[in-house]
């Protein structure tokens, strides 16, 4: 019967050395209690606190004369609450002991009255707070996003897509809710403490001063719980985070799980996820679970030395009756503040652990500025040229080493060779979605660099290899290539993709909507409205990253025609992964291992007989082993 208590204390611990290597895990673990984060907890970085939670408040600050009715009608909330308990000890003291009762039933109708409009500046202020801390989310919600777009494609490039939605949904849904309580509870409660206090000492001073004991046990004991409670929260956020990554990244990848047969290894990894989310959480709220039980323990045992002592001082007369039983009222209420300021510093633990993933985004490095004086381009002929260019990605080597070549207006250019030679990369480069180390990448001779990103990127059109397509119309996702377009240019370009006779067979034709997935159509079709969405772009410079080879026999020959007119008078880079697509390419540029193996025709490169002529006929290569390769004609007989 026993077996469910025990069954946290039996998790399987994580070792030092594990936590060691964990960068992301090896802040706040608490120690003691035999639970799996075995790890002495860091203080909480009181600084970075204070500056997250001065953020928010700047959030909240711009409805600074909401906020301002809000603290105004708690502390008319708070003093009308505490006039309720002397007009209770009046009652008491000149009408009931004795026994008087002219003006009593006054004195009762001003009660009721004060009791009342306490309860209506209770709902008035939750009312205006709501809306304050939701109009505070949707902007936070609002900058994050727009965030997100400014961010240069290396940063998306290093995380996962769960997380960052975790961020933009868990992180600010967590701000949201506290923010709906803690700011009045904070505020009250701090109200409450001294307008209590004040009236205890002004009531009995003895009797205040047999409170004020246990304040320091109170103290210390929040000192403790808090200390392991703020980075369990911070903990808790980011576990959470990583689950959620891994649960899209599985999600996307459903097909890959099943066709691999990894089912079985993908529970068990998000298993160790849960279960990593689950310790955090559940240390978090039991620590943070200690706070009202010590508050109340605290407070049953004041209410016992007040209720004794008080008592005695009654019946010898140092007190009256009715300002001993206001005082017990009195005493509640100056620990229920200081038992609500504990409950609130750790939901308010969780929001800041929270809003510093959100403000982490927004601190993060934008796509750099367009330099001073950068152009705008009005028209482009086409003409590329990288002048001894080098880049490398973070933590690797040379992915590009001194590449150099030029493309005249209108020219087709392949890019070929193995896996990690660059070419991908030298595609980011020329899209400016990184920014080479060494070299000048120049187009119509003006260095890219001094062109102003978005006027440069209008004049390109991408096609991928594996296409995307955007939740709306399929009018909606050939448009996205130019939003102006009208609806004429639209079926036009779809027309010239041959991507119209599909179209026009669906449920709704160029209103039918598609999903991210895009389950109702096939992946040539896919391939079709994302050549039909770079045609309506009309672009100086086409990017194809072997925009064909998900496309069945007969719908590549179909739109071959269409390619061509597609980039007729462009200047085309274009991605090949099977070299007999692009023998009329007017430029084919082979990369080997980040560098310019050779470049030409393909009938020049083929006669060269070097890099190139060895990847068009791996056949002919000599092989290290002379063995023969074994048949896969019939399978082999047992022995």
């Amino acid at each position: 019967m026993f077996e469910p208590l025990l069954e946290p204390f039996r998790q399987p611990r994580v070792s030092w050395k594990t936590v060691k290597r964990d960068d992301a895990r090896d802040e706040g673990r608490p120690a003691g209690f035999g639970h799996p984060y075995a790890v002495r907890a860091k203080k909480p970085n009181v600084r970075n606190w204070k500056h997250t939670l001065g953020r928010i408040f700047a959030y909240l600050a711009e409805r600074k004369f909401g906020l301002a009715a809000v603290l105004l009608l708690t502390a008319a909330s708070v003093g009308l609450a505490l006039l309720g308990p002397l007009l209770v000890k009046k009652a008491i003291d000149d009408h009931l002991v004795k026994w008087h009762f002219d003006g009593f039933g006054t004195l009762l109708v001003l009660l009721a009255a004060v009791y009342a409009c306490h309860s209506l500046f209770t709902f008035l202020q939750n009312w205006l707070m709501i809306g304050i801390s939701q109009q505070t989310v949707y902007h936070m919600r609002r900058d994050l996003f727009a965030k997100l777009q400014k961010l240069p494609i290396p940063y998306f490039d290093k995380r996962q897509q769960g997380e960052l939605m975790s961020r933009m949904t868990n992180d600010v849904d967590n701000v949201s809710s506290t923010l709906n309580g803690s700011v009045i509870q904070v505020w009250s409660s701090t109200l409450m403490l001294i307008g209590t206090f004040t009236l205890m000492v002004w009531l009995s001073p003895i009797l205040t001063l047999l409170t004020a004991v246990i304040i320091p046990a109170m103290f210390l004991g929040m000192q403790w719980i808090t200390r392991r409670t703020g980075p369990l929260f911070k903990q808790v956020q980011r576990e959470l985070g990583v689950m959620n990554g891994f649960i899209e990244e599985t999600v996307s990848g459903q097909r890959i799980i099943k066709t691999f047969s990894l089912e079985e290894r993908v529970i068990a990894g998000f298993a160790e996820k849960n279960e990593r989310y689950k310790s955090a959480g559940y240390w978090a709220q039991v620590y943070s679970g200690f706070i009202p039980k010590l508050m109340n323990a605290l407070n049953n045992f004041c209410f016992a030395i007040i209720a004794g002592i008080g008592g005695i001082l009654a019946f010898r007369g140092y007190v009256s009756i009715g300002t001993l039983l206001v005082f017990v009222e009195y005493s509640r209420q100056f620990t229920r503040p200081l038992n609500d300021l504990s409950n609130q510093f750790n939901t308010m633990l969780s929001a800041i652990a929270g809003a510093e993933r959100v403000f982490e985004v927004m601190d993060a490095e934008e796509e750099a500025e367009d330099e001073g004086g950068a152009r705008e381009l009005e028209s482009v002929r086409g003409e590329v040229e990288f002048d001894g260019v080098s880049f490398h990605y973070e933590g690797s080597e040379h992915t590009l080493e001194d590449v150099s070549f030029r493309v005249s207006p209108g020219q087709t250019v392949a890019l070929v060779g193995p896996t990690g030679a660059g070419k991908t990369t030298l595609i980011q480069l020329l899209a400016r979605f990184y920014e080479p180390q060494r070299g000048t990448i120049r187009i119509d001779g003006i260095p890219l660099n001094e062109i102003k990103r978005d006027s440069w990127r209008r004049q390109l059109a991408v096609v991928l290899q594996d296409p995307f397509l955007f939740r709306g119309t399929v009018r909606e996702n050939i448009r996205f290539g130019r939003p102006e377009a009208t609806d004429a240019e639209v079926e036009e370009a779809a027309r010239q993709a041959n991507a119209h006779l599909f179209i026009v067979k669906l449920p709704d034709g160029y209103d039918t909507m598609l999903d991210p997935e895009s389950g109702g159509i096939s992946q040539g079709q896919k391939q079709l409205l994302a050549i039909a969405r770079a045609m309506v772009a009309r672009p100086a410079v086409l990017i194809l990253d072997e925009a064909t080879s998900n496309i069945d026999t007969v719908t590549e020959i179909r739109i071959q025609e269409a390619m061509q007119r597609l980039m007729a008078g462009r200047t085309s880079f274009v991605i090949a992964h099977r070299l007999n697509t692009i023998r009329g390419a007017d430029l084919i540029l082979v990369l080997k291992e980040g560098r310019l193996a050779e470049a030409g025709t393909h009938e020049s490169l083929l006669a060269a007989r070097g890099f190139y002529h060895a990847l068009y006929h791996p056949n002919q290569i000599e092989r290290k082993s002379t063995q023969p390769i074994p048949s896969t004609a019939a399978p082999p007989t047992d022995s």
